[in-house]
């Protein structure tokens, strides 16, 4: 058969057949690949598709085949299975900081992971506490810069929720309570130290020239110690803090601080303490004050009267 145009495309354009036209559930034989690609201006005689598939298979594709009535092939694995785009489209379409636009956009992507018939499982909607998504389009921009920023030492500077501008040096980016966070250390003002920032809530996020700081904080550095000591992410005064709880608290615990805190069980065997650092906030009052009388802030006495003193400001303003 003499080279026809689209001839050197071939492979590429069977290969995309195979990956968007088939699956488990769904395959095609070689008259119908023939059509396919005749649909593209692409002339193949039978015995040719055999070469090619022969020919993808020893690139390291997996194409099959299912003989006899009603089979053919098919393209049995990929990059992704369906359940995990099917994961990575929930965690897209739940994440409150990824806005709605963003979300049609990377899940239109995912789609093109898999085949075409799959790809309408991957239109899912998940709910999401009845919050309303980010409308920031710039998010993707932002976390791009400060990997970048990370990546090479330098400092940043943004403009924050409040207005203002910022100017730090970045480490670490931390995915916490549904948002990105950025872990930088801020020498512009006092008290300098670490400090996180709602990466949703910053734009105009900049690279700059300057060789970031606080190398000395951040050696010893723990991430995941810096996450439990901060109650959705507020900072505050830290203190040794020591927490009774009811026995049936214990996984609840476990799931808040960690393996590393040892739980030392009371005599009547009812409860149990451990002594935790806490950066104290009103939030952790408030999450100590949500389990409803289970947990009790037994030390230190500082603690003890900044929950009391914020449950009776609470109970005066509601008589």
């Amino acid at each position: 058969m003499p080279k026809q145009e689209g001839q050197k495309s071939k492979l590429l354009t069977l290969l995309r057949i195979l990956e968007q036209k088939t699956d488990e559930e769904h395959l095609l034989n070689v008259p119908q690949l023939v059509e396919l690609l005749e649909q593209q201006d692409i002339l193949a005689e039978r015995k040719s598709i055999y070469s090619d598939i022969d020919t993808l298979r020893s690139l390291g594709y997996d194409i099959q085949l299912r003989r006899g009535r009603g089979g053919g092939y098919w393209l049995a694995s990929r990059t992704f299975e369906l359940s995990e785009l099917k994961l990575l489209v929930d965690a897209v379409q739940a994440s409150k900081v990824v806005s709605a636009r963003t979300s049609s956009k990377l899940i239109h992507k995912l789609e093109a992971l898999c085949s075409d018939y799959e790809g309408t499982q991957l239109q899912r909607q998940v709910y999401v506490d009845g919050r309303p998504k980010s409308d920031s389009h710039t998010l993707l921009y932002s976390i791009d810069a400060l990997h970048s920023a990370i990546n090479a030492g330098r400092m940043v500077r943004f403009r924050y929720k409040d207005g203002g501008t910022r100017t730090v040096s970045p480490w670490q980016l931390a995915w916490e309570n549904g948002c990105y966070y950025l872990i930088a250390y801020q020498d512009e003002k006092e008290p300098a130290g670490i400090r996180n920032y709602r990466v949703d809530r910053m734009s105009s996020v900049t690279v700059l020239g300057d060789a970031r700081r606080g190398k000395a904080e951040f050696r010893q550095f723990d991430l995941p110690a810096y996450l439990r000591k901060h109650f959705n992410m507020f900072g505050g005064p830290e203190y040794r803090v020591t927490l009774r709880c009811t026995a049936d608290l214990e996984s609840a615990m476990r799931d808040r601080f960690g393996k590393a805190p040892v739980f030392v069980p009371e005599e009547d065997g009812t409860h149990f303490h451990f002594d935790v650092p806490v950066c104290v906030s009103p939030q952790f009052y408030g999450w100590v004050c949500g389990f409803g009388g289970k947990v009790e802030v037994t030390a230190p006495a500082e603690v003890r009267k900044g929950i009391h003193d914020m449950v009776q400001a609470l109970a005066k303003q509601h008589d």
